[in-house]
């Protein structure tokens, strides 16, 4: 039997449990492969001894209706640049990526999925070239992989969101208020424009476009007559007035990502400050974002990119990630796959359509 490695590294989402069993269960029907799961992305191999499960019927049976990953995950000791601390004491970061690929192919394994965002699939590539016969698969809430139309849990991150920005716009109409709604997506703003878009927000803020806080008070302004009126707000948390920064607060590991979170509440001490008299209340998502049942989209996405990923390890078409693109299920090369990031396009038809019917963007 040749053993397929399994892993799913970076932040939760839903659709991760999806894929997982699209991939074994293709697998199965082979007879020929049998189809493990590193525990934590990529640590569970270089742990001593190695946290490795084997997956069968009874583990997988089911799990495309749960949220989250039985293979858990983690978003820390990127092989990349991994923390370790010198003679000094101070820490310093090593390329482990070698002794992750001499590790893997002792271990047996004749083929690995990687399931993962930007930063998984750039772990892919370099195990790629140092000859691990690797196939990359797409999964970010975010959206934020330019070679693929489109990335599994993001659709469900989406209405989430949503269902979450129609509750407030009613308390926001009884009360006269502004209600600000912060939402994930680091970098990008898919998850912002599209709930705002689908939850008919007056307001917008996005990484992409800098706002004018001024400009923001000003729309604001136009909704209120003789204290009546209000206001609902989509902020993405990676948005920044111009000139400004992102707001996160520091990182609890040197391997960490800046932790983003809380523009939210800035926005609205920012508006107070430039003089706006309704009452602003703040609403920040968090993980909610990525937890919880995948929605039917983003099962189907899931289970076919499973699917489309074993079928690569059957052609050994190594060195390829799934794509989703023009309605077809594809592949793109790894060094293709983590080039651009996908950012929204501030003169997109998405952000032209949202203003076209009266959303600003502070810009």
């Amino acid at each position: 039997m040749k053993k397929l490695l399994v892993c799913t590294g970076g932040g939760d989402c839903p659709g991760l449990n999806a894929v997982i069993r699209g991939i074994f269960k293709a697998a199965k029907k082979t007879k020929e492969w049998e189809v493990y799961g590193s525990i934590e992305a990529f640590n569970g191999v270089m742990a001593e001894p190695p946290f490795i499960i084997k997956l069968k019927k009874s583990n997988v049976g089911g799990i495309h209706v749960k949220g989250g990953t039985i293979l858990k995950t983690t978003n820390k000791g990127n092989p990349l640049q991994f923390p370790v601390q010198d003679e000094n004491g101070d820490i310093v970061f090593e390329d482990r990526t070698e002794a992750l690929a001499e590790k893997i192919k002792s271990l047996g394994f004749d083929a690995v999925i990687n399931i993962g965002g930007d930063g998984s699939q750039k772990i892919s590539n370099a195990l790629f070239k140092l000859g691990v016969p690797i196939i990359g698969l797409p999964k970010t809430i975010d959206n934020d992989l330019s070679a693929t139309d489109t990335t599994f849990g993001f659709q469900t991150a989406v209405q989430i969101a949503t269902d979450s920005f129609d509750k407030l716009v009613t308390t926001a109409e009884s009360h006269h208020r502004v209600m600000i709604m912060e939402v994930m997506g680091r970098d990008a703003g898919w998850i912002a424009l599209h709930t705002a878009i689908a939850g008919g927000a007056e307001v917008c803020l996005i990484p992409e476009i800098p706002y004018d806080i001024n400009k923001v008070k000003a729309k604001i302004d136009s909704r209120y007559e003789k204290g009546r009126g209000f206001v609902n707000i989509v902020i993405a948390e990676g948005a920044k007035s111009r000139g400004g920064e992102v707001v996160g607060s520091a990182r609890e590991t040197v391997s960490e990502h800046l932790r983003l979170g809380g523009v939210a509440f800035q926005l609205s001490h920012e508006l107070k400050a430039a003089g706006c008299k309704p009452e602003i209340r703040e609403t920040v998502l968090g993980h909610i974002q990525r937890g919880g049942t995948p929605m039917a989209y983003d099962r189907v996405l899931a289970t076919m990119f499973g699917v489309k990923a074993f079928e690569l390890v059957q052609e050994q078409r190594f060195g390829q990630m799934v794509s989703f693109k023009n309605n077809d299920y594809t592949a793109v090369s790894l060094e293709e796959a983590v080039k651009d990031y996908n950012f929204v396009d501030p003169n997109g038809f998405l952000v032209k359509a949202a203003k076209a019917m009266g959303m600003s963007f502070g810009d």
